[in-house]
């Protein structure tokens, strides 16, 4: 199983992509392959001046096109999603993300923007063609503590943050049968 990652913060490090990288953490346990990206893998420029022929981001959607599945973290900066994020997007195929599965990560400031994921990231993934978009997952500041480079989930975000990564999990069997899904999932599910 391939999984491709994006944190969408042009900040590093940031609160958006301590979620990613716990998930990251959390496949990598359950055998799949995750490839990460950042913002910072792409030519400033070529987000900037709108260069649909630019290698880095073609290189991506290819990436995507072999994937199972996305997971994309992002801060809420009024009211929506990053804007470098929603650049990158813009320059993506049509169909990027047919037969994928995705799962919004996402942080800000309150709980106030909780809901930008819904309105306004989710009608983006939702263009890009995407199988099925999960309901995900959205931390505050409060939530996700900092110490210099180091970032501590709550015990609470890191309960919510499981819950839906095996989700996604299973939504991935469910659209690619032929992923063998490990008993332990399966097992927890059930109970």
């Amino acid at each position: 199983m391939r999984i491709i990652t994006l944190a969408g913060s042009p900040r590093i490090p940031s609160r958006s992509a301590a979620l990613l990288n716990q998930s990251q953490h959390w496949l990598q346990q359950q055998g799949a392959e995750v490839i990460a990206y950042t913002l910072h893998d792409f030519n400033a420029q070529d987000l900037l001046y709108a260069n649909f022929d630019s290698p880095d981001i073609k290189l991506f959607a290819a990436q995507l096109a072999r994937a199972d599945g996305l997971l994309i973290a992002t801060p809420v900066y009024k009211a929506s999603f990053s804007g470098a994020l929603k650049t990158l997007l813009d320059l993506l195929p049509e169909r990027a993300l047919e037969h994928k599965v995705v799962l919004p990560l996402a942080t800000g400031g309150s709980i106030g923007h909780m809901l930008a994921v819904d309105y306004a990231l989710k009608p983006v993934l939702a263009a890009l063609k995407a199988q099925e978009v999960l309901h995900g997952v959205f931390a505050d500041d409060s939530q996700i503590q900092r110490d210099g480079e180091q970032f501590t989930l709550s015990d609470r975000v890191a309960s919510r943050l499981e819950e839906a990564l095996e989700s996604f999990y299973l939504a991935l069997g469910r659209h690619h049968p032929t992923l063998r899904i490990p008993s332990p999932l399966l097992t927890q599910q059930s109970a």
